[in-house]
């Protein structure tokens, strides 16, 4: 492109972001206050501007203009005109180069550079503009393909796949970087990227096991924040999103969306559904005192919710800032980015992070917020697999079981309960038989289904696994804050040695304390998720907050899994084939004690005499074990009995509306599935181990 000024025309307002067609591009950008937008043009990432362009029409809220022969391919920033004025919310700065929202591809890295911030350093008010440009240090957007080749094929796949039922779900949220970097047999330039991930070898793990559905940690474009690379530290999960349609290069061999594609088409493939956790609750912009790097210079205060004092933002995320999603504009670049990944990437579903903030209607949750009910209603992503993280860091921000039906919600109540029991407190039996049938008493509401609870004992956010059953307390002193970050309360017990070990009674309590809760989890009504690497032992060396370790601390093991792990990895997949081929542990409805046959209950609590468990059983602290008896209509039953007593002990099996006899399928003492043994029958006695599980399947008559 010349450096003359290019020849501009009226455009139109209706597709915002920059859209090409055979003769021209059209740019769009609504902001509500400004006072004139300019399209920047750059010859490379480095920033060598080319031509500058005014948009010369304003409709309804929208800059916007169409620049003949401009072609699909060229570099380009945005600067906007208007008030800098923090005391009113204003924080235009034309000097500023500015990332569109919409862009679909970002050329080039942030490097970081105080002329980033919208304000005088030397002012602390904050009220003064800074008039250094930005340009230099910005990535650049990238004016997108007329007609990508992806398209046909695409569209093939799609209308040969169909969307894998809710209730047969099993999430397994993974990290892009983090299934591959450790391969030692996936090629090294392949390592940590999408291509990497779609690997055979990482394709027949996951099939292996036995997944559904991979939860891909934030893969939009991000930033390493500026105090991480000082400390020689990267933002390693990528909660820090600076565009909700661009991809984060950092996972790519090359700067195009086809690699994500193609990975994704190859898990689909495999019978493995695709979601991706997305962060619309705040961006990398931070607080007042952060960078102007997009929507704060384009429209602070119609994107982001802002204090009683507009100089600062309403924050329920921790980080800074929060977008407003109670503006319509706001709430349409949310739902066009979904909108975008679910067409030009087909992605089956989403995980919204801290959706607490998401559903804030002026500053209290409400579950008709105008995007809940958007999302809801939207012909496209009202079909595909949606997640709320029913939390955030504001006030009344705990809302597990409050979202709309037609929502699942991670369920951190059975994360906690599950773990509690475990560990052999007093009372904690209640709250376990709750998450053991899908948490009714908090989803059992409005028409939701038992799937709606995604039930998990471990997260990307907390210790693994292995380290629940490894360390009592944190060590994130690699994160370099002290050991100050990351939670306290992790319900997790050592089992006698702080880390690691080679007393082998020790690492037996652990295998069986691993077993206990992955079953627990895996046998319950619900969605279950498992966390990237646990079926393996993956260990972050007692870190529970290893968001800036993009290294081995964080990274799956694949080298060198000894005989436990392996071990344990079968048990995990024979857990899931047990779930998978028992319709019992899947059930379409909340389970309430019902008659489905003559005198028998769809479920039952059994004592350890063999009797109904009394609603006074139920109150008695001192209770660590009870027996679950799931019936079915086709005279399929299921019996569960769980101690979490140190000591064994004994049960005797159900007669009336039972099974004649018995046979063992589960066995978390031994780490058993599905042994050959002699069948066990009604009336008989039967030690359940200390600190075990048992299952066991039968047929009535």
């Amino acid at each position: 492109m010349s450096r003359a000024r290019p020849r501009v025309l009226e455009g139109s307002p209706l597709e915002l972001g920059a859209r090409p067609d055979a003769k021209g591009v059209n740019f769009a950008l609504f902001s509500a206050n400004a006072t004139r937008v300019e399209v920047c043009f750059f010859d490379d990432a480095a920033g060598r501007e080319t031509g500058r362009i005014e948009l010369p029409e304003y409709t309804d809220e929208v800059w916007h203009g169409y620049v003949p022969g401009l072609l699909p391919g060229q570099l380009y920033g945005l600067r906007v005109h208007g008030p800098y004025e923090p005391w009113a919310g204003h924080r235009f700065n034309a000097n500023k180069l500015l990332l569109d929202p919409y862009a679909t591809e970002l050329r080039g890295p942030l490097r970081w550079d105080d002329a980033h911030f919208g304000y005088d350093p030397s002012d602390p008010t904050g009220d003064t503009m800074d008039e250094r440009d930005s340009a230099p240090f910005m990535p650049k957007c990238v004016v997108p393909l007329l007609q990508p080749r992806w398209r046909p094929l695409q569209s093939l796949g799609r209308k040969r796949r169909r969307g894998r039922p809710w209730a047969d779900a099993v999430i397994y949220e993974a990290h892009v970087k983090g299934m591959s970097a450790g391969h030692p047999d996936v090629p090294e330039k392949l390592r940590g990227t999408f291509a990497g991930l779609s690997d055979p070898r990482i394709v027949e793990h996951l099939v292996k096991l036995g997944v559904t559905a991979v939860e891909l940690m934030p893969v939009q474009a991000f930033f390493d924040d500026r105090v991480l690379l000082e400390k020689g530290l990267r933002n390693y999960w990528g909660y820090n999103s600076i565009g909700y349609f661009a991809p984060a290069l950092r996972y790519l061999t090359h700067g195009q969306g086809e690699e994500i594609r193609r990975t994704i088409w190859r898990l689909q493939e495999a019978g493995i559904e695709v979601l991706l956790d997305v962060v619309y609750n705040h961006t990398a912009e931070g607080n007042h005192l952060g960078p102007t790097l997009s929507w704060k210079g384009i429209d602070n205060a119609s994107y982001y919710k802002l204090a009683e004092d507009p100089r600062f933002y309403f924050d329920t995320t921790g980080c800074g800032n929060m977008l407003d999603l109670g503006q319509p504009r706001v709430v349409q670049l949310v739902c066009d980015s979904l909108r975008y990944w679910v067409q030009d990437y087909a992605i089956d579903g989403f995980r919204f992070d801290l959706a607490v903030s998401l559903a804030r209607a002026e500053k209290a949750f409400d579950a008709t917020s105008a995007f809940l009910t958007v999302l809801r209603q939207d012909p496209l992503l009202s079909r595909t697999k949606l997640i709320a993280e029913p939390w955030d860091l504001g006030p009344d921000g705990y809302q597990v079981g409050n979202f709309p039906a037609g929502l699942a919600e991670w369920n951190g109540r059975f994360r906690d309960d599950a773990r509690a029991f475990w560990q052999g407190g007093g009372g904690c039996l209640p709250a376990l038989a709750s998450g053991l049938l899908g948490s009714a008493n908090i989803f059992d509401k409005r028409g939701r289904r038992p799937w709606a609870s995604v039930n998990f004992i471990t997260a990307h956010d907390g210790f693994t696994l292995a380290d629940l059953y490894a360390f009592n307390e944190k060590h994130n002193e690699a994160n370099g804050e002290g050991n100050a970050d990351g939670h306290n309360d992790n319900r997790s017990w050592n089992c006698g040695v702080e880390g690691a070990t080679d007393d082998e009674a020790v690492l037996d309590l652990r295998d069986v304390m691993r077993r206990n809760l992955m079953a627990t989890m895996l046998l319950s009504q619900g969605t279950p998720m498992l966390l990237m690497g646990d079926e393996v032992g993956r260990s972050q060396f007692g870190n529970n907050n290893a968001y800036c370790q993009d290294n081995e601390i964080s990274w799956l093991k694949w080298r060198d899994i000894g005989s436990r792990d392996r071990a344990f990895f079968e048990f995990v997949r024979g857990l899931l084939r047990i779930r998978r081929t028992h319709p019992l542990l899947r059930q379409p409805g909340f389970l309430h004690g019902n008659e489905i046959d003559k005198g028998v209950l769809d479920v039952t609590w059994v004592r350890a005499d063999g009797e109904e468990m009394k609603s006074e059983d139920w109150l008695n602290e001192t209770y660590r074990s009870v027996g679950l008896m799931l019936a079915g209509r086709g005279g399929a039953t299921l019996m569960l009995f769980v101690n979490a007593y140190f000591e064994g002990v004994l049960f005797e099996l159900p007669k009336h509306a039972a099974p004649k006899s018995w046979r063992l399928i589960v066995d978390s003492g031994r780490g058993l599935i599905e042994p050959h043994e002699k069948p066990v029958h009604a009336g008989d006695t039967l030690i359940v181990a200390p600190r075990s599980l048992l299952l066991f399947e039968g047929r009535r008559r």
